[in-house]
């Protein structure tokens, strides 16, 4: 990526001029653009668009593009976001027993395909039952969860999200459901992964119970966390095809695969602010 770049995203209700406005304010500036991405949604009437850029040499700093993009958005009724890309999102990692997406993500964070900067690794279970993934150094929470304490401990996760400046929670297989006020606090900045077939299974050993009924196609889906169960505006899906032949085992290797690439995807597109929500779904701006 070339020094100095950032990523403007915006939506607003669509009317003429919006692009040639950005373009125009992108190019007084003092800056090149390098890619630009839009969709405008005829049944909302909303206007959604990317926008990655440079400055050049002798281009105004960042602080007086911020001010004059948000006195664009004034204009244009816009909600935006405006980031320079080396500045990394920070990301918090929650997790239970299962750590498959867990382990994926801290790989490809190491190895640098996810950028990010991870604040920490909360899970209501002791870190001896994630030893199959290498924390090394990461911050480690163990805050455990009864009927009891499940409030005090979402309070202390808020303590530390706060603490850490965290700008992500991404749910790796949190087996908690969060409360509706802590839901809220983080719409639009918490990403769960949870299996999803056709037709739907919930509650314990959802493979299993896919297997008895016969499914042809296990998936899995991305979403951000509202107060509604499983039901937050998509991200990122995927699904495999299975057979008669696949054993309750079978699916559940399978799910993992499936549930490590897709999360892998969403938190990728988030942290590449490549996801604009929009209602109950959201715009994505695949590369």
């Amino acid at each position: 990526m070339l020094e100095h770049t950032a990523i403007l995203t915006l939506s607003c209700p669509n009317r003429p001029g919006i692009v040639a406005a950005v373009s125009t304010l992108l190019f007084e500036a003092g800056c090149n653009i390098l890619d630009a991405q839009q969709f405008d949604d005829i049944e909302t009437g909303r206007f959604f668009m990317r926008v990655v850029f440079n400055r050049l040499e002798g281009g105004r700093p960042h602080d007086a593009i911020a001010a004059a993009v948000a006195e664009l958005a004034e204009r244009f009724a816009m909600a935006f976001s405006l980031r320079e890309t080396a500045r990394k999102k920070r990301v918090m990692l929650l997790v239970s027993k299962f750590d498959h997406c867990l382990a994926d993500l801290i790989y490809r964070w190491r190895i640098g395909e996810l950028p990010m900067e991870i604040t920490g690794i909360v899970s209501n279970h002791a870190r001896a039952h994630i030893a199959s993934t290498d924390l090394g150094d990461l911050p480690f929470h163990h805050l455990p969860v009864t009927r009891q304490t499940k409030m005090e401990q979402e309070a202390e996760i808020w303590r530390l999200i706060q603490e850490t400046r965290t700008d992500l929670v991404v749910l790796a297989r949190y087996m908690q459901i969060l409360s509706d006020g802590f839901s809220a606090k983080l719409a639009g900045r918490c990403i769960n992964i949870h299996h999803s077939f056709l037709p739907g299974f919930k509650g314990a050993k959802p493979y299993h119970q896919a297997h008895e009924r016969g499914v042809k196609l296990i998936g899995a889906t991305a979403h951000y966390v509202t107060p509604d169960l499983d039901e937050g505006p998509i991200i990122e899906q995927d699904v495999e095809r299975i057979s008669h032949r696949d054993t309750p085992d079978d699916l559940v290797r399978k799910g993992r695969d499936i549930e490590r690439r897709v999360l892998a995807r969403a938190v990728r597109h988030h942290l590449e602010d490549r996801v604009v929500l929009n209602g109950q779904k959201t715009v994505v701006f695949i590369d």
